[in-house]
């Protein structure tokens, strides 16, 4: 049964640390990476879909991401998607290849993302908490009903306590090198 808890914590602590990894990939760091448009939606037909949904988006150089529409008339309506997010981009039309230059990063600009990266961090790190508390509530109710005993109790906290402190220094590295990743020239 304790197993079954530890099993369960961790995967959700996992679920947490992905979440986290895909935050950071939101925040740009003046170097091109298609996943940068992943949050980008394009009015295709009537419906909102990602834009990888309608296009290639490929690095052209470290600055530059290339997207390619798979139909030419969509070229205006992205383009129109990626000024309206909120991601600070003005892509360029040449023929049916939208270019998406990536503007080099102020030392405010690098502060704030910064700021935004340790907030992310910090929800991350609430979530592991919040995962340990849910676990140790769970070993709590089985040592309530008299199925496990008071030393398995504080062997399976112990134990669920171990697999927190892992999942919050992963947090803590994964910040580490976002920082280090933004702070480069």
């Amino acid at each position: 049964m304790i197993n079954d808890i530890k099993k369960s914590a961790e995967e959700r602590m996992g679920k947490s640390l992905d979440a986290l990894q895909t935050a950071f990939n939101r925040i740009r760091t003046g170097r091109a990476h298609p996943s940068l448009l992943d949050s980008v939606s394009v009015s295709y037909y009537g419906s909102d879909v990602p834009l990888s949904q309608v296009a290639n988006i490929n690095m052209e150089d470290s600055r530059t991401l290339a997207v390619i529409p798979w139909e030419a008339k969509m070229a205006p309506e992205i383009e129109k998607a990626i000024m309206k997010s909120d991601l600070g981009l003005n892509p360029s039309s040449a023929g049916s290849v939208i270019r998406v230059p990536m503007p080099s990063l102020t030392e405010e600009t690098r502060r704030n993302y910064i700021k935004q990266a340790r907030s992310e961090a910090e929800n991350a790190r609430v979530s592991v908490r919040n995962i340990r508390r849910d676990a140790n509530g769970q070993i709590k109710d089985l040592l309530k009903d008299k199925s496990i005993a008071e030393d398995e109790e504080r062997r399976g906290q112990d134990e669920i306590q171990k697999i927190t402190d892992k999942f919050i220094n992963d947090v803590d590295q994964l910040l580490q090198a976002k920082e280090a990743d933004l702070m480069e020239i």
